[in-house]
This record gives structure tokens, C-alpha cells and sequence, in this order.
């Protein structure tokens, strides 16, 4: 199942595990069952003295599934699946962490994981295809290998399509604690911890609030922040990074093929290497934490949904954007529940059914062509007469036999029955004639809106909301900089808001010399 090269890697991987582990497989005699025992025997046998493989062919619970754990010792991590695709590192892992590897993660959040007093069941649905799906996995992986308290199993959707409809999931990842709905899309090891661990933001803010000021404080991770920080860094001054999320956007997109002299990537490996980068400085990176305002006074102080103030002589803003929302009637009610704006995350679970994407641009005649090649129909509905996207995409598009475009369309509602979507309206701009397209799920791809709302009224935003900034990243604000999609600096590219990054930090390093 494994080829050989993989097979060669993996077995220098598990080179790696010190302790004895156990494998058992439960099948139910399907040949998705055959599959998973093929790749759990493939791997014991590369470290034959330190995996033991069992077969339950009599299993009462979900099959086929692969439960992993240290020999003796009752299983606390399971893959309901074949854990491959984008999930195959998540197995690596829990190889790996079940054998005594130690992970890579802060000490200060492995401390954290093994001092959870609750009893928590992890249950993450996944689908394959999804880039965004490991980094939960493996976060609760982690925490499962650590904490006996916790257990962890990953669920294939398009394998467990029973449980899919039953819970009416729509969207992955989907994540239930303990049976209950906790969490669905990106999350973090550490967001997942803050949202367990009672008390965990009050600590944070505490420590937050003691932080001497900074001479560059970046608000945002993505690239463009990441950038700032590394080119003050390097300055010598002291330097900190305070970020919802850090990777930003990036690490939500799948397919990096622009960025100059790396002929191709994804956005979770730059991310991690951006984060890396900054790290190998004297950076004091701040996640999982949010500004909510900006003043001026003696210093700049920017302070934190959990309360806590920070202060810096300079500040660079690089906070990024988001996707945009189509503001119709029924599109919060049903978001996630048929509504998604990850057609690579989300797209397999419509296998088979009818489908539309809105908007006409790269990222809407994308998401076309690859949602043409799971589901049964895609209607893409563009408001403009033309479309938007490169010449080579439109006519990949519209070869496809099971592709649709409608343009001067505008989407004027989203229609459920209460549970999930079960279509759309829209009105044909030309003669203003309404129109009913039955669709199980609507892909919004229209752009993308500045993070920058906790900044109105505090300094200059153009009619769009971005922050306004001359050639060297400066605003209205003396000693305040942006930088990145959030900022008037035309054409959001990764790595035009690297460039941003670096031209407001060296700004930034200018103005506190002059000052």
C-alpha cells in the first residue's frame, strides 16, 4: 500500500520509538477494512521488535479503525479511517508519541496538557482532502498521549457518511468533546487548550499585563507580520508578535505556486516555516491572543480580548483579511451546514451532489474545477458580465460537462429546510427575474474583507476599511505602521505582503532612531 520511497522514510521515522507500542486494527470485513490492515501491517513489520499488531475482527464499535497505544496500556488514540492524504503525518505522530518521542510542542503547553483534571473524548470528523483537518488531530492526539484523562479519534467523514448525516456535519473539521458540538474549522493546540482549560485566560492575562514595552510590537501573524518581525529582529531592538492565528489566511490556502524561486508549496508548510523563521530570533511570539483596540499615549498600547494591555514604542499593523461573506438572508443560519468557504476542506463531503460556487474569480472558477470532479453539479454564479479569473482557468471550467456558469447573477438568499441547505436564490441582473437552483452546498469565494474593524474612529481607513499608509508603511498615527492585505498596498499576494512587512518594520527601526 505504502511505496517504497515512503516505506524508506517512514521506517527511519520510527527508528525513533523507544518504547514498545501496539496496533490494533477492528475490521468489518469491507474492503476499506482490508486496506487499513494492509497499511497496519506494512508498518509493524518496519519495526517488527517495537510494533505489535493486533486484528479484531469481532468489533462492536466503529470498524474499520486503528487504535494505537504503548503495549499494556488501554488505547487512547484511534483512526476511524485510513489515515492517509493529508492525515498520514497525524499517524506518523501518534506512532511516534505512543513510543515515548518526545514532541516538539512549548513545554509550557505539554505542562499544561498533563495537568488537565476532566475527563475529555475527542471525536474530530475529518475529510482527507483537508489541510486544515491534522493540526487538530494531532492536537488531540497529543493531548491523549500525554493526559490519561483524554482520548482522541479521528473520523473519515466519507467513510462514516452515517454518522456524517446523523450529526448533519456539513463541514470539516468538526470537532465533538464528550458528545457534544465543541468546535469546527481551524484550531490550534493552543485554542483548543484555552477553550478547556477554565482559568487558562486569566493566566494568560496576567503574564501578558507584566510584559516590559516593546520597541516593535507586530499585531498579526501572517506573512506580512511574520516579515516585520524577522527584519526588526534582526535590528537587535526588542521585538513581539501578538496574533489571533498565526500563518493568517495562509494557512487555509492549499496550492502555493507564486511564490518566487520555490516552485510549489501548500499554506500549512509556509506557515510553519515562516513561524520557524521567526523563532530562530529573539521574538516573543504572543498567540491565540486578539487586539481589540489601539491607543497613543506615552507609548502605543494595544490591548487584548482577554483584557490585557501591551505597550510599544512602535507598533506595525498586520492583521490581514478574511474571506468575505455574502450577507444574504440564511447564510449565518446555515453556515457550516451547507454554506463553507473551503471548497478543498469541505468539498467531499457534497460527493455526489449538486453544488454552487459564488463568485467568478480565481479563487470561485478554482474551486469550480476542482468541486467538478467529486459532486454531481456545480452551478458558479459571477455578479459581474465577465469573469474574473485567468483566461486558463475559464476555459478549464467551462469544458467541464458538469459545470455551469451563470453570469450577472446575484445571490439573493440562501434556502434550508431548517437542517441544511437545500438551495439557493439568486436574481438575473438583466431583467431582474428571481431564479431557484437546487444545490446541497454553496462554496463563497467574493474576496476578501480587512481585519481592521477595532480600528474605526482610532486612525485613517479608506472606504474599504483598509489602512491607509504611505511608502514606508506609516499611518496616520506617528510611530503606528501597517502593512499586508489589511493596508491600502494594492494586489493581496503572499509575498507583496512580505515585501510590506520588511518596508514597515525597516519604517519602523527609522522612526524610532529619529525619535
Amino acid at each position: 500500500m505504502l511505496e517504497a520511497n515512503i516505506k524508506q522514510q517512514l521506517g527511519a521515522y520510527l527508528k525513533n520509538i523507544v518504547n514498545p507500542i501496539e496496533i490494533t486494527v477492528s475490521t468489518n470485513g469491507t474492503e476499506k477494512s482490508q486496506e487499513l490492515l494492509s497499511l497496519a501491517s506494512e508498518i509493524s513489520e518496519l519495526q517488527s521488535d517495537r510494533i505489535t499488531l493486533t486484528v479484531d475482527e469481532n468489533s462492536t464499535g466503529r470498524a474499520p479503525q486503528m487504535a494505537i497505544a504503548p503495549i499494556g496500556k488501554a488505547p487512547r488514540v484511534r483512526f476511524a479511517g485510513i489515515p492517509m492524504g493529508h492525515e498520514f503525518t497525524s499517524l506518523v505522530l501518534a506512532l511516534l508519541q505512543a513510543g515515548g518521542h518526545p514532541s516538539k510542542a512549548a513545554p509550557e503547553l505539554l505542562e499544561q496538557i498533563k495537568t488537565l483534571d476532566t475527563e475529555l473524548n475527542f471525536e474530530v470528523y475529518i475529510s482527507l482532502s483537508c489541510h486544515n483537518c491534522p493540526d487538530i488531530v494531532q492536537a488531540t492526539n497529543l493531548m491523549a498521549a500525554l493526559n490519561p484523562k483524554v482520548t482522541a479519534t479521528m473520523i473519515d467523514g466519507a467513510l462514516f457518511q452515517d454518522e456524517v448525516n446523523g450529526l448533519n456535519i456539513m463541514a470539516v473539521p468538526s470537532v465533538y468533546l464528550n458528545g457534544e458540538h465543541f468546535g469546527q474549522g481551524r484550531m490550534t493546540l493552543e485554542e483548543i487548550l484555552n477553550k478547556v482549560d477554565t482559568g487558562a485566560a486569566d493566566k494568560q492575562a496576567s503574564a501578558l499585563a507584566e510584559k516590559a514595552p516593546y520597541d516593535v510590537l507586530v499585531v498579526g501573524g501572517g506573512p506580512a507580520g511574520a516579515a516585520a518581525a524577522i527584519y526588526a529582529a534582526r535590528k537587535g531592538i526588542r521585538t513581539g508578535v501578538v496574533a489571533e492565528r498565526f500563518g493568517g489566511q495562509v494557512a487555509d490556502t492549499m496550492a502555493i505556486e507564486n511564490f518566487i524561486s520555490v516552485k510549489a508549496t501548500d499554506g500549512p508548510k509556509l506557515v510553519a516555516g515562516l513561524e520557524q523563521h521567526v523563532l530562530d530570533y529573539d521574538v516573543d511570539l504572543m498567540k491565540t491572543q486578539k487586539a481589540v483596540r489601539l491607543e497613543k499615549k506615552e507609548f502605543v498600547e494595544v490591548e487584548l480580548e482577554n483584557g490585557a494591555v501591551l505597550k510599544s514604542k512602535t507598533v506595525i499593523l498586520a492583521t490581514g483579511a478574511r474571506w468575505r461573506e455574502m450577507n444574504v438572508p440564511g447564510e449565518q443560519e446555515y453556515r457550516g451546514k451547507g454554506v463553507a468557504y473551503c471548497p478543498h476542506c469541505d468539498g467531499p463531503l457534497f460527493k455526489g451532489k449538486k453544488t454552487a460556487v459564488i463568485g467568478g474569480g480565481n479563487s470561485g472558477i478554482e474551486a469550480a474545477i476542482d468541486l467538478a470532479g467529486i459532486v454531481e453539479h456545480v452551478t458558479v454564479l459571477e455578479f459581474g458580465d465577465t469573469l474574473r479569473a485567468d483566461e486558463v482557468l475559464v476555459r478549464k471550467a467551462e469544458s467541464l460537462a458538469n459545470v455551469t456558469i451563470i453570469k450577472e447573477a446575484m445571490t439573493t438568499e440562501v434556502i434550508g429546510d431548517g437542517e441544511r441547505v437545500i438551495g439557493l436564490k439568486y436574481t438575473d441582473r438583466k431583467n431582474d427575474e428571481s431564479h431557484l437552483v437546487d444545490v446541497a452546498g454553496i462554496f463563497v469565494q467574493i474576496g476578501l474583507v480587512p481585519n481592521s474593524e477595532f480600528l474605526q474612529d482610532t486612525l485613517a481607513l479608506s472606504n474599504r476599511g483598509e489602512i491607509v499608509i504611505n511608502a514606508h508603511g506609516e499611518t496616520s498615527i506617528p510611530g503606528v505602521f501597517a502593512a499586508g492585505d489589511v493596508t491600502t498596498t494594492p494586489y493581496k499576494q503572499i509575498i507583496i505582503s512580505m515585501g510590506s512587512g520588511a518596508t514597515a518594520a525597516l519604517g519602523a527601526f527609522d522612526y524610532l532612531i529619529r525619535n
